[in-house]
């Protein structure tokens, strides 16, 4: 689905099933009560990033708009067109995505230092000022401890929202400092209807989709954009035909790995395989099957291998047949 377009959560208005959160928020927030740091937590892809937004036009003085949820706020104001067009003074926004445009593999600590001087200064036409990190896990060590700083001397009418997929994995002084917020997934049958909804893909794919995202409705739109459909078959065909390795499918699959997408691509067929081994090793537990420990093993390398081919710039088909070659020997164990 290449013509599908994923909206980036500062031009989304709606936010499905996160009233909970959006509620507590929205309760500090009136009752003057409002933390300056705020780790909003979940899976990927629940709309974490599309409530800081949410929050931030209202924290930016954008009033209320019933007709988009709790923390609604008019497509058509003109916080919510600054914040759009990333021109608003008070919003500072830190992401993997580079002044070029293209991903960078961490947020690295010069803009991290942008956040202390942020704040430092005073609102210049809203009520607060906001940054929003989007993720949190993709800070470098040096990175998250720039924003420590911030963290131990709380801006005045500052207020930061910080996305995470994994908090566990954020050091724990900035955890201590911050107040959570916790994102639930939709649900299988929500995130299907919501994929339906805003992709090309019939009810079966959808299902498909959202049970890939295990509930989570921008991560199952995603995954529809990727064409994870496709590498989701191939996984299943290349498994089917275990101990045997058709060699000509899997070089016809490795040639999607190459250009600009082909690291995405392969990370998300590796993705799937792993997946896959993990259920299947789950159900042949469930039924007794011994000698699992080779399934195991398979499936921490493909968990590994995405990581070390992007890390040491290796032959992305080459690992693939590695792959390979460890699930054969597991499925002929």
């Amino acid at each position: 689905m290449a013509d599908l377009e994923v909206p980036h959560p500062r031009d989304v208005h709606e936010l499905q099933g996160q009233a909970v959160a959006e509620e507590a928020f929205e309760a500090a927030r009136a009752r003057g009560r409002l933390h300056h740091a705020w780790l909003l937590t979940g899976s990927e892809g629940v709309g974490k990033a599309t409530f800081a937004y949410r929050a931030a036009r209202r924290l930016l003085g954008a009033p209320s708009y019933p007709a988009n949820g709790v923390l609604g706020a008019d497509p058509e104001h003109p916080v919510s067109r600054q914040v759009a067009a990333r021109s608003h003074p008070d919003l500072l926004m830190l992401e993997r995505e580079g002044p070029d445009g293209k991903a960078r593999k961490v947020i690295p600590v010069d803009d991290a230092r942008r956040l202390a001087e942020f704040f430092s200064k005073s609102p210049a036409s809203a009520p607060h000022r906001v940054a929003i990190i989007d993720a949190a896990d993709d800070l470098n060590v040096n990175a998250a401890n720039a924003i420590l700083k911030t963290l131990e001397e709380p801006p005045p009418r500052g207020v930061l929202l910080m996305v995470s997929h994994s908090p566990g994995r954020l050091l724990p002084t900035i955890r201590s400092r911050c107040r959570r917020l916790a994102f639930q997934p939709l649900g299988i049958e929500a995130a299907a209807a919501f994929v339906s909804a805003r992709a090309d893909v019939n009810p079966e794919e959808a299902l498909r989709l959202a049970h890939m995202a295990d509930g989570a409705p921008g991560q199952a739109l995603s995954l529809a954009a990727a064409n994870a459909l496709a590498m989701d078959d191939a996984a299943r065909d290349l498994l089917s035909e275990l101990p045997k390795i058709d060699e000509t499918r899997a070089l016809s699959i490795s040639e999607k790995f190459r250009g600009g997408e082909g690291q995405a691509q392969f990370n998300l067929l590796f993705d799937r395989l792993a997946d896959r081994v993990r259920r299947l090793t789950l159900d042949q537990a469930a039924q007794g099957y011994g000698r699992l420990d080779r399934w195991a093993q398979a499936w921490e390398t493909l968990q590994r291998l995405p990581r070390e081919v992007e890390a040491l710039n290796l032959d992305r088909a080459d690992a693939l047949f590695t792959a390979l070659t460890e699930l054969r020997q597991a499925a002929q164990a």
